[in-house]
């Protein structure tokens, strides 16, 4: 039985593409530098697919940034404000419609980032002018494609499909359909199947939008558009990959298409493969995602097989291909460089390299007559026995925070008295201007810091020495604050090195992985915790820091906790009971962590939820008690605040104008939003429902270099009053300035700072 991948991990197991992509944007490293680096990379991840038994490794899955942003590469679209006169997108072009930029080329803000489905990684979103224009101008996945070629892989191309391309996009007109755009976009995606079947046998276009709730009016133009599609890849076959949820709900738009093999993600909705097997057409060949690629855990071998043969029993074997559920783009690379892991819960997992050897353990047990060879029955034995032991194992269960959950009483999940009172108080106790200022809770994390963390983890600075180090920081970051003149000042999180990872570090029931990296977005790695058993937290985990930076300034200081929704899914999650159940117990911890917080004297205590919306379900028709159970974890754990206490919450790079009354159901006093890039248009959301309490819209994007002017955000604060009552706004960045530098951060804090100066004279307010 034939396997593939749907794609890889792209950093490296070292993180060299982050290394490389850092010193290109410090000016270190040139152009052919940063792509020779890339070049051997995707060498390697071949060839470790290969040697885990893959048959067809991908091309075009490897990405210098995001995926998303290649495609709209390749086919130019360019927004006009880069002023690109046609032709290839230069490396240089393409690096600043990602990240932004201000030097001699001009001041030029970055594309739009948001959340890729449910996941935490980031895309970047295309921009569509009324008039679009498409055309093969980008030369990338054809050269990786060659390259795999040359060294003597079996390739399969795998790129963004164009429904999934442009719902995912943007119009310059908020009002009008990308979809409407098919017919231009279509002709460039024919000669580039064309011209990639010379060298891939297969091609895979991804539609994870069939996951999610389409208009049934787009069936015929996407049937048309693949049946064209089809005919365009010539003698390559042509695979439609789906993934992130179940299709039986959108077959219309795939029954009987002529294609060369349909993927179902049979991990996240196994029930899918009936109606599937049922609507394929008869040369179709099923690709089953049979291993979990968003995920650290082993597959269920048994699970698996008893669904392939399900699948066999309906198509036959020939016609079965065997992939991970996804691309493994969301693992970290390879377990066998976690040697310091705890070896009971190590044997419970499998990284990227793991799973494409689990495809093929799966693949060469496919026949039930196949299992009883030696090296099949051994496979599958060791795969049971870790399961068997995962599954009896004390790591997972404690009796004390089940019981304590159990008795969580309704009263629970209420503040002591409702907003207006409680802005009243925390106007009394706070004293603050109109347009209070602020940032998102991290400053940044410069090499000293990094540098003081390694040196301690590795035992060469003892405990007091860092101590001393780490109060010198945040007497530096707070002191900085104070000159700069912001409202309500943070500590910074020097001693943090991840906003989800220092929690598990000191909570009960996580484990933690020495390599375990994943892209989150650009050279953004993220090393997620790995949740494996019942939570509880044994002490307070931040409350020595934050009362030691309130005792420095007169000025309100912030307690900064990263929310139970965004624990939940920012780590990597135990798959042995309901999702919610661990989120309950994380935000009974988390509750207990703000009572301390608040009996220290903290009267601002910020819970980030920006994961609230991505952990959401793909589908509508799920949405009410997913938001409502979320909802309630996070009121169970802000609101054991007393009145005067200000609750604040910060959310980003996600679609958060669909689930505005679930945000104002939170009930936080005050809410900081990811906004500059969309330039507010999310807070029409806001307005339109009237939303109640205090909004915080970013005024400057964190994630580009450049420094926003004092005109451009005064310009920005005056958009966000002319919605939304100027005595309920906030000034603040779009997000936490952990990887920015001093120079760029305080210059940009200083220009906000002024920003809310002005806006506060021109609206009446000083």
């Amino acid at each position: 039985m034939r396997t593939h991948s749907l794609g890889f991990p792209r950093m490296g197991r070292n993180r060299e593409l982050k290394t490389a992509l850092e010193a290109h944007w410090a000016g270190r490293l040139d152009t052919e530098g940063l792509l020779a680096v890339a070049a051997d990379l995707r060498l390697r991840h071949w060839a470790l697919q290969r040697d885990a038994g893959i048959d067809l490794v991908p091309v075009g899955d490897f990405s210098l940034y995001d995926h998303m942003l290649d495609l709209a590469a390749t086919f130019g679209v360019v927004p006009g404000r880069y002023g690109h006169a046609g032709g290839p997108v230069p490396t240089d072009l393409y690096f600043r419609m990602a990240r932004g930029g201000q030097d001699a080329c001009g001041d030029v803000t970055a594309m739009e980032m948001t959340k890729w489905f449910d996941t935490n990684y980031h895309y970047i979103v295309p921009e569509f002018a009324a008039d679009q224009a498409f055309a093969l101008t980008g030369d990338g996945i054809r050269a990786q494609a060659r390259q795999a070629r040359d060294a003597g892989f079996a390739a399969k191309a795998v790129l963004p499909g164009p429904f999934t391309f442009l719902l995912l996009g943007k119009c310059a007109d908020p009002a009008a359909d990308p979809s409407r755009l098919l017919p231009r976009l279509l002709p460039a995606y024919r000669e580039l199947l064309g011209e990639l079947a010379e060298t891939c046998p297969w091609i895979e276009l991804d539609e994870p939008v069939l996951a999610q709730d389409l208009p049934r009016d787009l069936a015929e133009p996407f049937r048309a558009a693949y049946e064209s599609l089809i005919e365009a890849a010539g003698p390559a076959k042509l695979l439609l990959a789906t993934y992130f949820g179940g299709i039986a709900h959108n077959l219309p738009f795939v029954a009987g298409l002529p294609l060369g093999g349909l993927h179902i993600d049979c991990q996240r909705d196994p029930t899918q493969i009936a109606p599937v097997t049922a609507a394929l057409a008869p040369e179709t060949a099923l690709s089953l995602g049979l291993v979990d690629g968003r995920n650290i855990w082993r597959v269920d071998a048994a699970a698996a097989l008893a669904r392939l043969d399900l699948a066999a029993e309906r198509v036959g074997r020939d016609r079965i291909l065997l992939a991970p559920s996804c691309s493994l783009l969301h693992c970290p690379v390879d377990l066998d460089d976690e040697t310091a892991l705890d070896p009971a819960v190590r044997h419970w997992m499998a990284f990227a390299a793991q799973k494409c050897r689990e495809v093929r353990l799966l693949a060469d047990a496919a026949a039930p007559g196949d299992r009883t060879r030696p090296e099949v029955t051994a496979g599958l034995a060791e795969n049971r026995a870790a399961w068997e032991d995962r599954r009896q194992s004390r790591l997972a269960r404690d009796e004390h925070v089940r019981r304590r959950v159990a008795e969580i009483s309704p009263d629970m999940f209420h503040r002591p008295a409702p907003y207006p009172e409680r802005a009243r108080a925390q106007r009394a106790a706070l004293s603050l201007p109109p347009l209070p200022t602020t940032t998102i809770g991290s400053f940044p994390q410069t090499p000293e810091i990094r540098r003081a963390r390694r040196a301690h983890r590795a035992g060469e600075l003892g405990d007091a020495a860092y101590e001393a180090f780490l109060k010198e920081t945040l007497a530096d970051t707070v002191a900085r604050q104070e000159a700069l003149g912001l409202d309500v000042l943070v500590h910074g999180e020097a001693e943090r090195g991840d906003m989800v990872e220092y929690f598990g570090e000191r909570l009960s029931g996580f484990c933690f992985t020495k390599h375990g990296w994943v892209q989150s977005y650009g050279s953004r790695c993220v090393k997620p915790p790995v949740l494996h058993g019942d939570v509880s937290r044994p002490g307070p985990m931040t409350v020595a820091w934050s009362a030691f930076a309130a005792s420095l300034t007169p000025r309100p200081m912030k307690g900064m906790l990263t929310g139970p929704a965004t624990i939940l899914c920012w780590s990597f999650v135990r798959d042995d009971q309901p999702r919610e159940a661990t989120r309950r117990q994380i935000a009974l911890a988390l509750r207990d962590e703000v009572a301390d917080l608040e009996a220290a004297g903290l009267r601002v205590i910020q819970i980030d939820e920006p994961a609230l919306r991505e952990g959401l379900p793909l589908r509508r028709r799920d949405w009410d008690q997913a938001i409502a159970l979320a909802v309630d974890d996070f009121r169970l754990a802000a609101s054991v605040a007393r009145p005067e206490t200000q609750i604040h919450t910060h959310m980003c790079y996600a679609e958060f104008g669909e689930i505005v009354p679930a945000i104002a159901a939170m009930d936080a006093d005050v809410i900081s939003l990811e906004a500059s890039r969309s330039r507010m248009e999310l807070l029409s959301a806001f307005a339109d429902y009237a939303y109640p309490n205090e909004i915080g819209p970013g005024l400057y994007d964190i994630h580009s270099p450049r420094v926003p002017s004092v005109e451009e955000m005064e310009e920005l604060l005056l958009r966000a009053a002319a919605v939304i009552d100027p005595r309920k706004l906030w000034a603040n960045p779009d997000c936490g300035l952990k990887t920015r530098a001093w120079p760029e951060t305080t210059a940009a804090l200083a220009n906000l700072v002024e920003a809310a100066r002005r806006a506060r004279r021109r609206l009446g307010l000083a």
